[in-house]
Parts: C-alpha cells; structure tokens; sequence
C-alpha cells in the first residue's frame, strides 16, 4: 500500500527566479522556521539539495507516536534539472519514505511548481494509518513552504 500526494504551490514570480529560491539554503532555513522546525540543517551543492528538520511529535495519535518518539527527523533530497527535481523523503531508523518530482512551470502571472509524491510506510496493520498522517503533515509542510516563498519572493 501507499498514499500519493500531489500539491501546487503557486509564486508570482519567474521560473527562474524560483528555481534560485529552491536552491537556496538560506531559503530553505526560513521553511524549516515556517514549518516551526525545533532543528535543521541544510546544504546545496550544485544542483541537490539536503534538508533535514526535527519536528515535534506533539499533537501525533498515541498509535503513531510509539513509531516516532518525541521528535521526527526528516531528511529530504533533491536533484534539481532544469524545471524538475527527483525528491526522497526519509525518516532515519523508520519503515518508511517519500519519493516523487517536484517540477516547475511559468504560468501567465508567475511560477507553479507541483510537488507529486508517493509515501509508503512498511508496518504492517497500522501502515495505511501512518501513510495518510504522513500525507496530512506533508501538505502543511508544504503550505509552510509556499508561505515562506511568497514572503521570500517579495523581499527580492
């Protein structure tokens, strides 16, 4: 079994000058601030990306909580082309990841980017269940991570 999520998030700007955005670890800082990260690091070489945050479990159903702990750290990996980036989410020492595309496309009045992801979590009877938390949480990280940039964006 696994949840697919697709989301689009949508900046009044260039193609261009978002793809910079995504591959910028200052960016990438302010999300982890947006999303309330407790912790996170992030490095950019060239065109991958590495960002990792240590969320709080707080507020995560007791069946779940057992899987997590205290804290979630999640790590996610990026490599970007020119308008596309292979994404893989995981969450070290858990049965679980995300793996999808984010691609970008310029619209008339800017730039959506569209984030398509499959989450699969490998535990038996309760996997479906932690899937569609995952898939919860993964579209307010990304509402988060939209907000950020449209703020990020009308700074530049």
């Amino acid at each position: 079994m696994s949840k697919r999520v697709t989301h689009e998030l949508t900046y009044d700007a260039p193609l261009a000058d978002v793809r910079a955005m995504l591959l910028d670890e200052d960016f990438r800082t302010a999300v982890a601030k947006e999303q309330r990260a407790l912790r996170s690091t992030v490095s950019v070489e060239g065109e991958a990306v590495r960002f990792e945050t240590v969320q709080p479990a707080a507020g995560i159903p007791s069946f779940a909580k057992k899987f997590v702990g205290d804290e979630i750290v999640v790590v996610q990996q990026e490599t970007w082309g020119a308008t596309k980036a292979d994404i893989h989410v995981t969450i070290p020492g858990k049965p679980g990841e995300m793996k999808g595309t984010a691609t970008l496309r310029e619209t008339g009045t800017g730039t959506t980017e569209t984030v398509d992801l499959e989450v699969k979590v490998s535990i038996p009877l309760v996997g479906g269940k932690i899937e569609g938390l995952i898939a919860d949480m993964l579209v307010k990280a990304l509402k988060a991570e939209n907000r950020a940039g449209r703020a990020w964006l009308a700074k530049a």
